[in-house]
């Protein structure tokens, strides 16, 4: 521990690594120009601050004439003084200022990891709010007698509200939100939160069978709800952490601007979407490949999501549980294959490889490889059960490459407007959440074919979505406001 007894009116750091005793200090005569930093350290790092009880008053003084205040260090009361110093004339408070290396646990992680965590966690509740839902369709159809097309219906009711906040996501994203992730950690950052998607697959096929034999199929979204309750919350008191975290001399200024900023938001978001250069946007052939590939690789994907349980469970006679626990496979593998697909996009861009030629490498496997799985799955080869469980599960494992691809190439192309490029993309790819949901349910109705209804649109999309991106995708950076 190293403490240290200061006049009111210098200006210190205090030093990375106390143990050295390094401490750096420079004189101020005014207290405006103050400042105050306290660096991690590896330790507990404490300091003891003297003044005068008149530079006390100074202080108090001083904060009201000027726009800056002393924020994360308290100043003693007059009354709670320890001593006084007749060599420097000082009265004493004792104040002790510490700072612990290991508490909070996520303190010294850089913010763009707080944020790629915190962010997988969503998308983790995210997705297992959608599964649950294709796990308790079956019994609410059973409940309500519904057939495949009123129940396919709606599974597509999620994706309502899904695809229509998606424009509105991007656009705040794009006021608020960061870009922080450098080129080589792109992919895995990009990979690890969209991995979330299938970690919350996973968990959500685990938990909503037990919870909807147990305590009926109402109260799994009561549960899987409050997830969401929680994770807002945690994310509450990290954001909190980072404010509240050491001691510095923070402008008043500051905190108006903060109140005036909120109150000028929705002027500001008013005027940012007219700064979005909408035409130059939509002109790009590089955008368009991104739209398509986006829907195509969402038709296969959101089909499968909400239909292979009951495909599971009257395709190979399997109850709930054991359905839900054969959909696990897929979300599982696939936890694997998007880091092995992330390492191996950043390293192909290390080693020198174009960064186009890496997003076409990984989204022409990600399309291809459940095609061709599917199309081994609707032909009658007479396999058993679980080699075409073998099989799909393969398929739809190696789609998650498109982490790789299609869904870095928003941030390659404009890091500015990525937000934005998403929300289009995003809001095309949930479309096939709404129309082939509902679709496959009632094609599964008029031709009683799994292959038909399930298989034959996926296998199609997949298909003219290699076409297109090989043809037309781009990770140039384009100036879409140059253009504009």
């Amino acid at each position: 521990m190293a403490k240290l007894t200061l006049g009111a009116e210098n200006f210190f750091v205090f030093a990375h690594n106390t143990g050295s005793g390094r401490l750096v200090f420079a004189k101020s005569n005014s207290f405006k120009r103050q400042k105050f930093h306290l660096y991690p350290s590896e330790g507990c790092s404490r300091l003891r601050v003297s003044c005068s009880i008149k530079e006390k008053e100074n202080v108090k003084e001083e904060t009201d004439k000027f726009d800056e205040v002393l924020t994360g260090l308290r100043v003693d009361e007059p009354g709670s003084v320890s001593g006084f110093d007749s060599e420097s004339g000082l009265v004493r408070g004792t104040e002790e200022v510490g700072r612990a290396s290991y508490w909070p646990p996520w303190k010294n992680i850089p913010q763009r990891y707080k944020l790629i965590g915190t962010t997988s966690l969503a998308f983790v509740v995210c997705n297992m709010d959608k599964v649950n839902l294709s796990v308790a369709i079956i019994p609410m159809s059973h409940c309500f007698g519904w057939n495949s097309s009123v129940a396919g219906l709606v599974q597509s009711s999620f994706f309502w509200g899904y695809a229509l906040s998606q424009l509105p996501g991007g656009w705040l994203a794009k006021i608020f939100g960061g870009r922080s992730i450098p080129l080589e950690e792109r992919s895995r950052a990009v990979s690890f939160v969209f991995g979330g998607l299938s970690f919350g697959s996973v968990a959500g096929l685990l938990l909503a069978p037990p919870i909807i034999e147990n305590l009926g199929w109402e109260s799994v979204f009561y549960i899987f709800g409050l997830l969401g309750i929680a994770w807002f919350s945690g994310f509450k008191i990290l954001q909190e952490g980072e404010t509240s975290n050491g001691a510095t001399l923070a402008p008043r200024s500051n905190y108006i601007n903060v109140k005036k900023s909120l109150s000028a938001s929705l002027e500001e978001m008013g005027e940012s979407l007219k700064d979005v250069p909408w035409k130059a946007i939509f002109r790009s052939k590089a955008v368009w490949a991104m739209i398509y590939a986006h829907f195509c690789g969402s038709w296969g994907h959101y089909t499968c999501l909400s239909w292979l349980p009951t495909y599971f469970s009257e395709e190979l006679s399997l109850n709930l549980t054991e359905a839900a626990w054969v959909s696990i496979l897929p979300p599982l593998a696939s936890v694997l294959v998007t880091s092995i697909a992330a390492q191996f996009a950043d390293n192909l861009i290390a080693t020198g490889v174009e960064t186009t030629m890496v997003r076409k490498i990984c989204q022409t496997i990600a399309f291809l490889s459940p095609a061709v799985c599917m199309t081994l799955s609707s032909i009658d080869l007479g396999l058993p059960h679980w080699e075409i469980v073998g099989i799909l599960t393969a398929g739809l494992a190696l789609s998650s490459f498109a982490l790789s691809g299609l869904y870095c190439t928003h941030q390659d192309i404009s890091p500015e407007y990525a937000s934005i490029l998403l929300g289009i993309t995003n809001t095309v790819g949930a479309v096939p959440g709404i129309v082939g949901v509902a679709l496959t349910g009632y094609l599964l109705d008029s031709t009683h074919s799994w292959s038909m209804s399930l298989f034959a649109p996926s296998i199609f999309f997949y298909l003219t979505g290699t076409i297109v991106w090989l043809a037309f995708a781009s990770s140039k950076p384009q100036n879409f406001s140059t253009r504009d």
